[in-house]
């Protein structure tokens, strides 16, 4: 392990987030809020680590694949920690006393929801909070939706960067749009930014207040779910709001990629890409299933498709914004949602879950298998986006997959000894796990998760963790093997 430029790599994003809190302070600032002072700590414990360990670049800056894993796993868990506590010390009265955290356990799965775009709460009334705190909240969906790496790559150069992408960005593969790997962060940030600006300006024209506008932007591009409001995006009951959002939940699910081949007018080769066909057709089809199967409660084929269509695309994208309490529709209608919590949308994108090349690969690697037992000497390949795909990545996939049901089961399991009904832990796990935020019974769109004990809000903390960095990050950061001096 190079443990100097492990040491400058987690000083230096450190030294971000400090800089990243500044605008929550300025929006403080512009309301007169005392809450703002909580702000000061964390941002001088955020300095004086970054530059502490970050002040000197050393001379060897090679990062090492077990590296790569390890500093995103770590710059996770800290920046966690620490951006939790504006949300504890604003508890103190001289702070503003706010008081919907009851623990600094409430703080921290709070702050690794916002971070990990989960968007799953332990305020029954987010309203309620200071400007300041909720930009914060919302912010961090930002921030963690492209990751706060990607964002270090795009303003500091350094070698076999690939790694940290690799560990952080979501999806079986990950690819460079540019030679230099700098190059492609700036791209992804400069698209990510672009498209949160232009629906800041359409949420402006719909009429939603300037605050509210930036800020479900933020979540609706993190693919987080943070709303400014305790009644969700149902507060503003507004179909062009509904539709809006929609869309651009659909469109912040789709491989960043593929809009960069649009950019460099290669919108045809970019139309062509497989997942991207699967996941529209996914969207389309459970939109379609749900709406007929909820018409009986609107009565209007209109609403149907309107809260239809918002539910599919904030569940598949893993957002969690809600219009309807999907906990009351019928059982056809909730399986299938659950089914989109799993799937998730495509890799490279911000959302989470499998995503899915994930599941095109599983279906086709199982299509292959039944060919094999048919016809035991045909040569068959699983074949993605036009090409054939190594054997070394169909195994990866499958072996993601078992550890993905093996942490779902065992976490379930955990989460249980609270003595909530089975749906609530079990969604409760998948919603987390897959950083989706809404769950059904006790964790429905209209509850929230204060009711779980400290021990379970730990474990959820740490699969949200686990789905947004992909599992093994966070597996080889606790390995023994990583610690071992030869290992």
């Amino acid at each position: 392990m190079n443990k100097k430029m492990i040491a400058y790599l987690l000083g230096r994003i450190l030294l971000a987030e400090c800089f990243l809190m500044i605008p929550a302070m300025v929006v403080g600032a512009i309301y007169s809020e005392i809450s703002a002072l909580s702000f000061l700590i964390p941002m001088t414990i955020l300095l004086l680590a970054g530059l502490i360990f970050g002040f000197k670049k050393p001379t060897n800056t090679v990062i090492y694949a077990r590296d790569g894993f390890f500093v995103v796993a770590a710059a996770w868990i800290l920046m966690s920690i620490i951006g939790a506590l504006p949300f504890y010390i604003s508890s103190f009265g001289r702070f503003g006393g706010v008081s919907q955290f009851s623990s600094i356990w409430d703080c921290i799965f709070e702050m690794v929801s916002g971070f990990t775009t989960t968007g799953a709460s332990v305020l029954s009334d987010p309203g309620s909070l200071p400007k300041c705190l909720l930009f914060w909240r919302s912010f961090s969906h930002w921030v963690g939706g492209m990751g706060v790496l990607v964002f270090v790559l795009a303003i500091m150069p350094m070698s076999d960067s690939m790694h940290l992408m690799k560990a952080e960005v979501p999806g079986p593969v990950v690819g460079k749009l540019v030679p230099r790997m700098r190059q492609t962060a700036k791209i992804l940030y400069a698209v990510y930014t672009v498209m949160t600006l232009v629906l800041i300006v359409l949420l402006c024209i719909g009429k939603m207040p300037v605050f509210d506008s930036i800020c479900h932007a933020f979540g609706t591009a993190g693919t987080g779910g943070f709303s400014v409001r305790t009644e969700g995006i149902a507060f503003y009951n507004s179909a062009y709001i509904d539709i809006v959002l929609s869309i651009f939940m659909l469109l912040f699910g789709i491989n960043f990629n593929l809009f960069y081949l649009i950019l460099i007018k290669k919108a045809k080769e970019a139309l062509k890409s497989e997942e991207l066909r699967w996941y529209l057709v996914i969207a389309a089809l459970a939109t379609v299933v749900i709406a007929a199967n909820i018409f009986h409660e609107y009565h209007s084929l209109g609403s149907s498709l309107r809260y239809a269509f918002f539910q599919v695309s904030s569940i598949i994208t893993t957002t969690g914004y809600t219009t309807a309490d999907f906990a009351l529709w019928p059982a056809l209608s909730q399986s299938v949602l659950v089914l989109l919590i799993m799937t998730g949308a495509c890799a490279g994108s911000t959302a989470g879950g499998l995503k899915i090349s994930r599941v095109i690969l599983l279906f086709k690697s199982a299509k292959q298998e039944i060919k094999r037992l048919l016809h035991p000497r045909a040569v068959t390949t699983v074949r993605l986006e036009g090409a054939s795909v190594e054997n070394s990545l169909v195994r990866n996939t499958l072996g993601y997959f078992t550890i993905y049901i093996f942490i779902i089961v065992v976490s379930t399991l955990l989460v249980s000894v609270d003595g909530f009904d089975f749906t609530t832990n079990i969604t409760a796990e998948l919603t987390c796990f897959n950083n989706v935020g809404p769950g059904l019974s006790g964790v429905g769109p209209m509850s929230n998760f204060s009711a779980f004990s400290p021990f379970s809000k730990m474990v959820l903390s740490l699969n949200m963790l686990l789905g947004r960095l992909e599992i093994f990050p966070i597996i080889v950061l606790f390995s023994p093997n990583l610690w071992k001096k030869n290992g």
